[in-house]
């Protein structure tokens, strides 16, 4: 292992980091290897990018493999690591080490949250232990190791098994972290300071969020015990540190990272928030809230405050502020019409106006300028996460809290003299006063909102505002305005109103400002022409009940004009990294493809050509993974439409597509991999004749063991794997090549927990469509590996999709298969295999069916009972009782049991949204929404399920007598009521 520095090096270097992960990847599963890594991390001899992508690589490994079924880390090697752990953190305790440290305390959370207790029962003791009164380098390493442990349970849902957990730290935990709060916070307030004040400040921040992670769920009754302490008026702790400000921490008026003061009380006002969000009765007992509402006003009104580094702080300040106002408990706090001026004069106003620091943003850092403006993840929602949140929106929220919390007219009266003077001002100079004109459409756009969803905008308004009429008079001119005539801040501003109000317009009001919002594409401001497309993008995807407003129609004129503006923009930014960045072009694109649909059928060959043409840019360095989504949805969207109105195109596509897909197939771009599988599906699908040759050749590598490794490519593969059995099962059984996908569902798929799933949907193609015949000498041990994993690993789901499989292959109508098919199978492994089968999975599992299941289960087990010969034979004929009962059970929810026709088979790409995606390159799975085909209904040939029953068991007690006996030996609960209800029907046994 001693080429590992070496190694990680080459892995930093684009042209080495293929070879070197590959060879990094065959080191990681020899024993040792973390507890090497680990050490290396260690070495301060070592140059530090090593020490760095050593620790990065570690949490990567532990994140991928940790728990992983196909490649596990050895018990030894991870009961050695969490032994190392723990002091690793402490020896990286030096400044110098804080991104390292960092990510060994991601590994230790990510390891705890699946060892923690029960592999891991020393570990908070460990910590504890670590503690120290004096030594600050010390205990920021341990803290910060528990934050890393403690911070998920902020987001986790509440049950009694994370309560046990959160139990268990705090029994060991709480009281020495109490105790070591309150000594650093007098440390803190002692004269003289002491020398290390800076460090004994930067453990105060993370002491803070630890306060935050052990209250997070539910107030420990510690915590509760010593809140006076902390909480009340005027001398509780954390009311006495918002007021601390030593000079020698103080930063400098330039910096944009926040001093240790401001961070400390940035997580005392999140610490107080929460509190008033969930221990109001607590709270309303030490008066805290009018004294940290007395603080914050002392601390930020008036302007105060407006570094860059103290953006945080302020944000939160507002955001406590507007909680208590929501929380609807001390109306007497906000409820007078001069507190209501004060918090607009003296908070919202001052926070609200653009600073230098966001017109230079605007100017040299435009993304990011976007990502932060649109970042607000729920306008009016309680839920906002402060982590994003800009001070701008921040001091919004302050105004719509007041507008949904009874202070509508005051806020609107009130607000609405500042929107008049600033537009006044503007009026008198445009060209110096574009600011005051800013500001004004700010506050307008925060007092209009009473609710709103980043999805779909504003949703219920402030019925005091007509949004309409502020658009007409004061934004729409803006929007007209050529480029140029009026600062190119407002004209965002137009565009960014028209984006939050779109459901307030109607859709020829819509229409009329698409053409103008196709100019803006073409403008030369980045922000300008990406909030363009950001709109468009949206307006396309607006709602009326269930429908999609914009139809083909439409857009049809408009369309080509529009793709090929973003298309424009796309292809002149230069470097793959630049190409890529800008995602929200791209995802403007892919909308229009899918709202213009077969629009594209005239000209696509043009459009295809430049998708390609990105494409290859950009995998040169792959570096956007929504940027790459939308890309392939854009192909795939326009394949779907193109071949759908005229079968003759696809060869087009063909020809387009399958020398870049060769590419990165053969350079193993990863991150591609997945999509280009799904995309060649959905072309194979397309095929109703022969296979063309191209296809068939590739068939090979897609059974190689390689192919299967990465584990985001496996869903792809799958689809791939079905079409080509769908459509070339003759050629398949001719090569024996279906054997090789028999072996990777044996060998790969259904061993594991992850791609179980996977295994079965392949099965599923299997049974349908390759012979029974050819099938049989094979379907034994087929049955043996399922059987095999339900003894090693069952899981729920397992069973679930197990017993899926069963009544699947019992249900479709195949010559040859059926009950006896796999009964006869299970029984040459074992006689009397499939009684203990049918008794101890098939009963109990039915009726747990999810809804879209029930149909092929209920015709998959009507035919087990009514025509197999095998489940009438002793001893399989004692489980028929049990399993008509479980049947009886299923039919009890009819609306169930018939499969609607789709109305509109693009219902789901034209609904696909990707605005809660949290994409990644590390995401198990990226759906291609276009190239989803709409689901067949295996047992079509069956209308009624109910009825095909009635009638099954009316023919069955013609040919076999027994048939009462055993449908009296029913639950009669059950049974009883279902057989008069199949009697009223006609079927009367």
């Amino acid at each position: 292992m001693s080429e590992i520095p070496t190694l990680l090096l080459s892995s930093l270097n684009p042209a080495t980091r293929k070879q070197a992960e590959q060879s990094l990847q065959a080191l990681s599963v020899q024993q040792g290897f973390l507890s090497v890594l680990l050490r290396l991390v260690l070495e301060f001899s070592q140059d530090r990018p090593v020490r760095l992508a050593g620790s990065v690589y570690l949490k990567n490994v532990v994140k991928n493999r940790w728990d992983d079924d196909e490649q596990p880390i050895p018990d030894a090697d991870k009961a050695a690591l969490r032994n190392e752990l723990i002091p690793a953190m402490i020896a990286l305790s030096n400044a110098s080490d804080k991104v390292m440290r960092t990510q060994i305390a991601e590994s230790v959370s990510l390891i705890a949250q699946e060892d923690f207790p029960e592999k891991w029962p020393d570990l908070v003791d460990k910590l504890v232990a670590s503690l120290s009164p004096t030594n600050y380098d010390i205990n920021i390493g341990v803290l910060e190791t528990a934050h890393s442990i403690f911070r998920p349970w902020r987001a986790a849902t509440r049950n009694n098994e994370l309560f046990t957990v959160i139990n268990y730290v705090l029994s060991r935990f709480a009281k020495p972290f109490l105790e070591l709060l309150l000594h650093t916070t007098t440390l803190l307030f002692s004269t003289p300071p002491p020398a290390n004040l800076a460090t004994i400040a930067q453990a105060q921040v993370t002491l803070v969020d630890v306060f935050y992670d052990l209250t997070c769920q539910d107030l420990p009754p510690d915590f509760e015990d010593t809140h006076t302490k902390f909480f009340s008026a005027p001398d509780g702790l954390f009311l006495q540190l918002l007021l601390w400000d030593p000079p020698q921490l103080r930063s400098e008026e330039e910096d944009t990272t926040p001093s240790f003061p401001s961070q400390i009380k940035t997580g005392i006002l999140e610490i107080a928030e929460l509190h008033v969000k969930l221990y109001s009765e607590v709270m309303a007992g030490s008066s805290a809230v009018p004294a940290f509402v007395s603080s914050i006003w002392n601390m930020i009104s008036g302007g105060k405050k407006q570094s860059v580094a103290d953006d945080g702080l302020v944000s939160q300040s507002l955001r406590f502020i507007s909680t208590a106002i929501r929380i609807g408990h001390y109306k007497e706090l906000f409820s007078s019409r001069e507190t209501i001026t004060n918090l607009v004069q003296g908070i919202v106003v001052p926070n609200v106006g653009l600073r230098e620091y966001e017109i230079e943003q605007f100017e040299d850092d435009p993304l990011e300028y976007i990502r932060l403006d649109l970042s607000v993840p729920s306008l009016g929602g309680a839920g906002v996460s402060t982590d994003t949140l800009t001070r701008r929106q921040a001091a919004a929220e302050v105004l719509r809290a007041l507008v949904s919390s009874g202070y509508e007219s005051e806020t609107t009266e009130i607000a609405g003299a500042w929107i008049g003077q600033g537009l006044q001002e503007y009026t008198a100079n445009p060209a110096a006063n574009w600011r005051a004109k800013d500001t004004a459409i700010y506050v307008m756009t925060a007092v209009a909102t009473r609710g709103s969803t980043t999805q779909h905008g504003v949703t219920s308004t402030n019925t005091l505002v007509d949004v309409v009429k502020f658009f007409s008079d004061h934004v729409f001119q803006d929007l007209q305005a050529e480029s140029g005539t009026v600062h190119p801040i407002l004209q965002v501003d137009a565009i960014r109103f028209l984006h939050i109000f779109r459901n307030q317009l109607v859709k020829p009001q819509l229409l009329s400002v698409l053409p103008l919002l196709l100019r803006h594409l073409g403008s030369d401001n980045y922000v300008c022409y990406t909030y363009a497309a950001i709109s468009i993008e949206r307006i396309l995807f607006i709602r009326q009940g269930t429908q999609i407003m914009f139809a083909q129609a439409d857009i049809h004129e408009l369309a080509p004009h529009l793709l090929d503006a973003l298309l424009k923009k796309i292809e002149a930014a230069g470097t793959p990294e630049k190409v890529a960045e800008n995602d929200y072009l791209m995802k403007c694109a892919m909308r229009v493809i899918i709202t213009a649909k077969s629009t594209f059928a005239t000209g696509y060959e043009r459009f295809l050509q430049r998708l390609v043409n990105i494409l290859g840019a950009i995998s040169k360095n792959p570096s956007n993974p929504l940027f790459d989504q939308y890309i392939f949805e854009s192909i795939s969207a326009l394949m779907r439409f193109v071949v759908a109105a005229n079968p003759s195109t696809l060869s087009t596509f063909e020809q387009g597509l399958f020398g870049p897909f060769t590419i990165i197939l053969q350079q193993d771009i990863d991150q591609y991999i997945p999509y280009v599988f799904q995309v060649l599906a959905q072309m194979l699908e397309f095929h109703t004749g022969d296979v063309p040759a191209e296809y068939r050749s590739l068939l090979p590598f897609l059974l190689t063991p390689a192919a299967w490794q990465q584990k985001g490519s496996i869903p792809g593969l799958v689809k791939l794997l079905k079409a080509f059995l769908s459509r070339d099962a003759k050629q398949m059984v001719a090569t024996g090549q279906f054997t090789a996908v028999l072996a990777v569902i044996q060998q790969r798929l259904i061993p594991s927990k992850l791609n179980d799933v996977w295994g079965f949907e392949l099965l599923h193609s299997v049974v349908q469509y390759i012979p029974p015949s050819d099938l049989k000498q094979y379907f034994r041990a087929l049955m043996i590996t399922l059987l095999s994993r339900m003894q090693t690993s069952k899981t729920d789901k397992y069973v679930y999709l197990f017993v899926y499989f069963l009544t699947y292959t019992m249900a479709i109508p195949v010559e040859g298969l059926g009950p006896d098919y796999i009964i006869s199978s299970v029984e040459e492994i074992q006689p009397q295999l499939w009684s203990q089968i049918a008794g101890n999975f098939v009963v109990p599992q039915a009726p747990k069916m999810p809804p879209k299941d029930r149909k092929v289960v209920v015709v998959g087990l009507t035919r087990l009972l009514t025509q197999s010969a095998l489940m009438l034979q002793e001893p399989s004929v004692q489980a028929w009782p049990a399993t008509f009962t479980s049947l009886a059970k299923l039919c009890q929810e009819p609306q169930y049991l018939t499969k609607k026709d789709e109305e509109d088979p693009d219902a789901g790409i034209t609904a696909v949204d990707f605005e809660e995606q949290t994409a990644g390159y590390q995401a198990a799975y990226s759906r291609l929404a276009a190239s989803e085909t709409v689901s067949v209904d295996p047992v079509a040939h069956v209308r009624d399920p109910r009825e095909y029953l009635g009638q099954e068991l009316v023919k069955l007690s013609q040919r076999d007598p027994r048939t009462k006996t055993l449908v009296g030996a029913a639950d009669p609960a059950i049974a009883g009521p279902f057989l008069q209800s199949l009697a009223a029907a006609g079927h009367s046994i």
